[in-house]
């Protein structure tokens, strides 16, 4: 009898339980009322809860849910710096009897009154995106969340640099900034916290909470998809476009453009865990010159200063720092230092000084400096970025190594390090702006504001060298970004699956606006104890590396990733890698440019140049370097075929220029160790410089257009950007453009070099340009304007190419089958008609 009343008592606790749990979930019930103040609409829900809808254009809408019907927030936010996207006047407010309406040129956003389910269709009614049920918010007890309807082909893309397919269909994910070494190709959390996805259904999302945010594409249910927080307020943000590009271009009309870095940025660099000595870094610069290998930076590790983080060189290790960085200077070399985001205890003038300051992360349980365990350097104090007294202290600090010559920094650790989810104790950090809980995603986002910040003041109409490893939405105003300990510590030799990963975490990281981004090439992880073991990973690393924007070799303590040490095999055919990316520097930069303007980054996935190609959804191991080059990097050991999905059109070949394929299948090509697949669309022009050992090593050349004309009748152009490439003129538009057109017909192909638009900007000097049309057959004569010009053999057409800017006259490379048409550059108007 007592078990009886035993077990019944049980049961009734259990049903109470369940009971208050299903209480506890709060919907926002039926929706009874509405008012407008400007773009703004407030609909008034059961228990008090409201939500806002705030038309920031014509195709973004912010959407504020409630569960106490107030608006506040505790910070405003970091990413959004502008939600007045165009939208002019009071929203207009349609009523029916079970629906609000609400109507743009480009919208129709319908609310269902009972229950409140919100549903935005495009201005053809076709539904884009919907509440699921009467579950478009739940507060359970202050965690919130949103489920959405979930279509059977919905597919979704972005969240950053997160690991593992581009698709996250089917996936869930964290935003909790993550110091992951040696991250396995699935591993989730990672460095960043880019909350931003898009569907293909045409829109995007950005859930504006810094909190540990969830995303759930379907992991729970066909049925519908849900993003989550622990706390905080459910503000999100929704974008439509017509592709994925005008989503990228809506989302940084909220958080604003990329700023460019310094055109030698876009050279290769090289690093190494202990880079941290003046010898050291005179001996790797003057044997890259002596290889005649190309590189422009040369990194400095943690250990480069004396203390964390007084931006002191290390008294033992550089004799002469500033004549050391200035020597480099002069070879070409750009140094870059690394800093972290602490005070070590044992630098005990500094910190003493920052505490007493106050400018130290705050223990919440003494209310003293937090005690941070370190990597490195001891015990340490957690510089709080968020208190504005912090900037011009950092600054001043910061600068002493930027006026010895350092042309930048790399600022790592600023997850902050060993702050993991497994690692409660941090969340006892007080900052300024809030807890730990809140902050910990921004940590290093307004680390790398101040640095930025602090740069500009210091150094007016400078651009900034900034690349960081921790970060969150809207980390493209401040700085570039690096894909963290990358690669296998285990075996480093085992590291080709690591390696393969980083493609379409490149990817993804593009889509979450970080254009300028690279990954440790050779895999930050593992000890290097046969180089000719792991030379085919290097070079195949690198080979991929040199099309990522930033490309940097990196590697962990004493392993030396120099190309010269892999053997000669290697080392030759990482020049050549190298050399590519030079001669490609005119293209790129004329990306950086766009991604600037638009966001869009210059290694891009396919789905973003073909967007209604099913086929582009699952592509994780190629990429598009702008919208001409197609790229698909070898990622299997021993491999020396690739296979490759060509997307519309016509591809050719770019290591031979000649061979061609048909569009929209999948192909095998032969892909030995010294060859990276490479092609280029029909259609396409490709402006490339000479080889230089460094960036601007010569301020004049003449410049290269490859030409691949399209179909016949058909427009092919490029527009080639310049400006000075170090100052922050091209924020105010200073710059020269050049268009280049080709179009071809039955009886000849007519190249226009436009008129240059000058917008402040001049090339430093006279020079001349090549144009090499890539045809079938020797043409029977070629004009400028209305006169014939003379044919000269190939060697002759280059004769004082660099000094002589009087000669038009053209060649025929039969063995190429191309083209050659030599003009100055005079900034004018000129044709060039080839007669077939």
């Amino acid at each position: 009898m007592k078990k009886s009343i035993f077990y019944c008592c049980v049961i009734f606790c259990i049903m109470v339980s369940q009971a208050y749990s299903q209480k506890k979930e709060q919907y926002l019930g039926n929706c009874t009322a509405y008012s407008v103040k400007g773009n703004k609409v407030v609909f008034s829900c059961a228990n008090n809860s409201k939500i806002m809808l705030q038309l920031c254009s014509g195709e973004v809408v912010k959407i504020w849910a409630s569960a106490d019907g107030n608006f506040v927030r505790n910070n405003e936010s970091f990413a959004v710096i502008e939600e007045d996207l165009g939208w002019k006047g009071n929203v207009t407010v349609k009523e029916e009897p079970s629906t609000y309406e609400i109507f743009t040129e480009q919208l129709r956003i319908r609310v269902n009154k009972a229950p409140f389910q919100l549903q935005i269709f495009d201005k053809y009614q076709k539904l884009l995106f919907s509440d699921y049920a009467e579950k478009g918010f739940v507060n359970d007890n202050g965690k919130i969340r949103t489920n959405k309807v979930l279509r059977n082909d919905e597919q979704f893309f972005g969240l950053g640099e997160k690991s593992g397919n581009l698709n996250r269909r089917g996936s869930a994910y964290k935003m909790w900034n993550s110091d992951q070494p040696c991250y396995g190709v699935n591993e989730d959390p990672l460095y960043k916290s880019i909350p931003f996805f898009m569907s293909s259904y045409r829109y995007g999302i950005f859930f504006d909470n810094t909190y540990k945010t969830e995303f759930k594409f379907g992991s729970e249910s066909n049925d519908y998809y849900s993003f989550e927080a622990p706390a905080g307020q459910m503000v999100y943000y929704f974008m439509f476009g017509n592709d994925y590009k005008e989503i990228i271009q809506n989302y940084i009309a909220l958080t604003g453009k990329p700023i460019m870095p310094p055109k030698w940025a876009l050279g290769f660099s090289q690093c190494r865990g202990d880079y941290t000595r003046e010898d050291q870094a005179r001996e790797i610069a003057a044997e890259f010159r002596k290889r005649k290998i190309p590189c422009d930076i040369i990194y400095q590790d943690i250990g480069w200063t004396e203390g964390l983080q007084d931006f002191d060189w290390r008294k033992n290790n550089y004799n002469n720092p500033k004549g050391m960085v200035k020597d480099l200077s002069d070879m070409g070399f750009k140094m870059i230092v690394s800093q972290d985001p602490v005070i070590s205890q044992a630098n005990q003038q500094q910190w003493k000084e920052a505490d007493a300051l106050g400018h130290l992360v705050k223990d919440v349980r003494t209310g003293k400096s937090y005690d941070m365990p370190w990597p490195w350097g001891g015990n340490c104090g957690v510089v709080d970025f968020t208190k504005p007294e912090v900037a011009d202290w950092w600054g001043s600090y910061q600068q002493k190594p930027l006026n010895d010559g350092v042309r930048g920094f790399w600022t790592d650790m600023g997850e902050p390090a060993w702050s993991n989810e497994d690692a409660v104790d941090r969340l006892n950090m007080k900052h300024h702006l809030g807890m730990h809980n809140e902050i910990h995603n921004v940590y290093g986002f307004t680390w790398d504001k101040v640095v930025t910040e602090q740069f500009y003041k210091h150094n007016p109409n400078k651009r900034i060298f900034q690349m960081t490893r921790a970060a969150y939405a809207g980390l493209q105003r401040y700085t570039f970004g690096w894909s963290g300990d990358s690669g296998n510590g285990s075996n480093v030799l085992d590291g080709w699956k690591q390696m393969a990963n980083q493609i379409p975490v490149g990817l993804s990281a593009g889509m979450g606006l970080i254009p300028f981004w690279t990954c440790d090439i050779s895999g930050y992880c593992g000890d290097i104890k046969d180089y000719d073991a792991m030379a085919e990973l290097y070079v195949r690393w690198l080979q991929f590396g040199v099309f990522t924007p930033l490309s940097r070799a990196h590697h962990e303590g004493g392993n030396a990733v120099e190309p010269w040490k892999f053997g000669t095999e290697a080392e030759n055919i990482s020049r050549k890698s190298i050399e590519l990316k030079y001669k490609l520097f005119p293209y790129l930069y004329t990306y950086a440019r766009e991604a600037h303007d638009t966001g869009l980054p210059i290694m891009r996935a396919l789905l973003l140049e073909y967007p209604n190609d099913k086929e582009t959804f699952k592509l994780n191991g190629q990429f598009l370097v702008g919208k001409e080059l197609l790229v698909a990097p070898v990622v299997e050991q021993g491999a020396v075929t690739k296979d490759v999905y060509l997307p519309e059109g016509e591809w050719i070949d770019f290591n031979n220029c000649k061979t061609k394929y048909k569009g929209e299948q999948w192909i095998t090509v032969d892909a030995p160790l010294n060859t990276i697949p490479v092609f280029v669309k029909k259609g396409s022009i490709i402006p490339q410089m000479p080889v230089m050992q460094y960036i601007d090593e010569k301020k004049v050349y003449p410049v290269t257009f490859d030409i691949f004309p399209g179909n016949l009748n058909k427009e092919t152009s490029f527009t080639f950007y310049e400006d000075d490439g170090e100052s922050r003129d091209y924020e105010r538009d200073v710059f020269c453009k050049t268009k280049i057109t080709s179009k071809a017909s039955n009886e000849e192909i007519k190249i226009t070099v436009g008129e240059r638009e000058y917008k402040g900007y001049s090339p430093a000097g006279p020079r001349n340009f090549i144009l090499k049309i890539h045809a079938s057959n020797k043409p029977k004569d070629v004009f400028a304007g209305g006169e014939k010009l003379k044919n000269v053999k190939p060697h002759v057409l280059e004769k004082n190419i660099e000094a002589d800017f009087t000669k038009i006259n053209w060649s025929w490379n039969e063995a190429e089958n191309v083209i050659s048409v030599r003009i100055p550059d005079s900034g004018k108007n000129a044709v060039i008609t080839i007669k077939n």
